[in-house]
């Protein structure tokens, strides 16, 4: 069967144009005005595929995943320099922190310095703390430690920002930073790496049915729940036994990378 999220729909394509989300943060839908399946991030890299109204039909560079965001998000595509390595930051008007904050960033944005004035790298959106960029080039080895960027984030549903990420958002965040390909959603990240029963290691995912979390140390997971409503650790044992008592069943994997 044809996955709708990674195809694109061949009666909606009607071109194939190299874009960037210029936003700092773009709902990808379902459909046009219809209910956000993904997010995109400023800098992420899409082909835009086809055109509805004030909707563009695009691919995501980094997933593969297809779907509608506002035309208003997009912008051509720029070679970034830097990528964003705090949890987020913002762009000022001027060199200066109490300057007027012009937009924010959320962690892994992806941006073009042109120069770099004081403690500030000089963009297009502003001027960004140089403390909070990295090469664009610069790997992690660690996904436990990106995903614990996003400690007290809360939970959004389709949510892959610092103001709100789901479990599959925060998984796909900390392994992209780390240069390991990764899909967007729970059941498509269920595939990765192989499975084992082994004892819990660092960096081990555990799904259950529509949920996915990031284990930190054996006896401890860290993940972005609707329990919580927020991205937090918790221990292994308290959230089997939560996740079954509330209804969603036993874990269904244990995959290591």
């Amino acid at each position: 069967m044809t996955d709708r999220r990674l195809t694109p729909d061949p009666d909606k394509s009607n071109r194939a144009d190299p874009a960037q989300i210029t936003a700092s943060v773009a709902d990808l839908c379902r459909s046009p005005a219809g209910p956000r399946d993904r997010q995109l991030i400023y800098g992420d890299v899409v082909t835009v595929l086809g055109d509805e109204g004030d909707w563009r039909y695009v691919q995501s560079a980094k997933d593969g995943y297809c779907g509608y965001v506002r035309s208003v998000t997009l912008g051509p595509q720029l070679e970034p320099s830097h990528q964003v390595c705090t949890p987020a930051t913002h762009a000022y008007e001027r060199a200066d922190f109490k300057s007027p904050d012009l937009i924010s960033l959320s962690f892994g944005s992806r941006i073009k310095v042109t120069d770099v004035v004081g403690n500030y790298a000089q963009t297009c959106l502003g001027y960004i703390p140089i403390n909070h960029l990295e090469p664009v080039d610069t790997r992690y080895s660690d996904p436990a430690e990106v995903a614990a960027r996003f400690l007290g984030t809360p939970y959004l549903w389709g949510g892959n920002s610092r103001w709100g990420i789901d479990c599959s958002g925060l998984v796909q965040a900390a392994l992209l930073a780390c240069g390991t390909p990764c899909p967007a959603d729970s059941d498509q990240q269920a595939t990765l790496g192989h499975a084992t029963n082994e004892v819990y290691q660092r960096n081990d995912l555990l799904f259950w049915k529509g949920h996915v979390a990031i284990v930190s140390d054996p006896q401890t997971i860290l993940h972005a729940n609707a329990g919580a409503m927020s991205t937090v650790y918790e221990p292994i044992e308290d959230a089997i036994t939560r996740i079954e008592a509330q209804g969603d069943g036993p874990v269904t994997g244990h995959r290591r990378l």
